[in-house]
């Protein structure tokens, strides 16, 4: 038996295919793109435990071929349009409408048809909005007020997880995700604005000064292994108390903390200009509670900031990702 993860070569996706591959699982990863020689250096020993396929989730008769040709037992739906610039937002509405709510349902409709014995949809911190005020601790039974397409389809897609799961006796689960940064994030056709985390770190092993933007933004930054990880706990419990589940740090990390962990780890980094805030502290949504997750299965993150940071440097020296 097989466990399908749906946009396995994106930034997210492929750190969950990577952490099922070494923990006993054989993962089946369904996306648009092909794995391309990063992607299968990055998985590395876990290669033999993963089987990709090429298809779009928009297309039903390409998802319900996955159910023809592999034994699915459980799903995780990874699959999106990362939408985090107004201008993209205009500019591809339909697409992001297309693949985050209509890809959703054809990829429950295949678990519905396999008869899987758990389904999570991966979904994000955007779900609850930005408009709450900054120094709120977000947990799972805060009012979600998305205020964008990216948020708005994450959270219609929850609610479409949680009732195929009621109407066709499939275990569900939704997770929400605080900031991911670490390995694999790249420019893809579904991910176009990078991170600080990406930016700086690029500049660090490439020698080259940083310029610092407004050090007091900041946002729940987690590290990407521990997402992955987190996923796979929900993936693989038991029983789940609840059918939301925030993965999170829980830990509120300014782009000035970032900054200083990032020339504490690599000290020949040049900083351009000294770091100017804002006279006014601009944090958006508060950071997400962990509270329920550790709870429910006694799951907490394993990297604080300045290890996560020092394990992706390490890793984008070891894979010449220059980039």
């Amino acid at each position: 038996m097989a466990t399908l993860v749906t946009g396995g070569t994106g930034f997210v996706g492929a750190n969950i295919v990577k952490d099922l591959a070494r923990n006993g699982h054989q993962v089946v990863s369904f996306d648009i793109d092909a794995p391309d020689q990063l992607l299968q250096d990055f998985v590395g020993e876990a290669s033999p435990n993963v089987t990709y396929v090429q298809g779009d989730i928009v297309d039903p008769k390409s998802v319900e071929r996955l159910g023809s040709e592999h034994s699915i037992d459980k799903i995780v739906h990874a699959a999106v349009y990362t939408v985090n610039r107004l201008q993209l937002e205009i500019d591809r509405s339909r697409d992001v409408v297309a693949i985050n709510i209509e890809g959703t349902a054809n990829v429950l409709e295949l678990a519905r048809t396999q008869r899987v014995s758990r389904f999570i949809y991966v979904s994000s911190g955007a779900a609850y909005g930005s408009k709450l005020h900054g120094d709120q601790t977000l947990n799972e039974e805060t009012a979600p007020v998305p205020d964008n397409l990216y948020g708005i389809t994450k959270f219609s897609s929850e609610m479409l997880t949680r009732r195929y799961g009621e109407l066709h006796g499939i275990s569900t689960a939704s997770v929400r995700l605080s900031t991911p940064y670490g390995p694999m994030e790249r420019v893809t056709g579904h991910r176009a604005v990078m991170s600080v985390f990406y930016d700086w770190t690029g500049r660090a092993v490439r020698g080259e000064s940083i310029t610092p933007a407004d050090m007091n933004q900041g946002r729940d930054y987690i590290y990407i292994p521990d997402i992955a990880d987190g996923v796979r706990t929900v993936l693989d419990a038991p029983t789940l108390p609840h059918s939301l589940y925030n993965i999170t740090t829980g830990v509120w990390v300014t782009f000035q903390e970032i900054l200083d962990q990032v020339v504490e780890l690599s000290p020949s980094t040049q900083v351009s200009a000294p770091a100017v805030s804002k006279d006014k502290d601009d944090y958006g949504r508060g950071p997400l509670s962990g509270h329920r997750l550790f709870e429910d299965l006694g799951w907490k993150p394993k990297y604080d900031l300045k290890a996560g940071l020092a394990d992706y440097i390490e890793w984008r020296k070891a894979a010449n990702f220059l980039d």
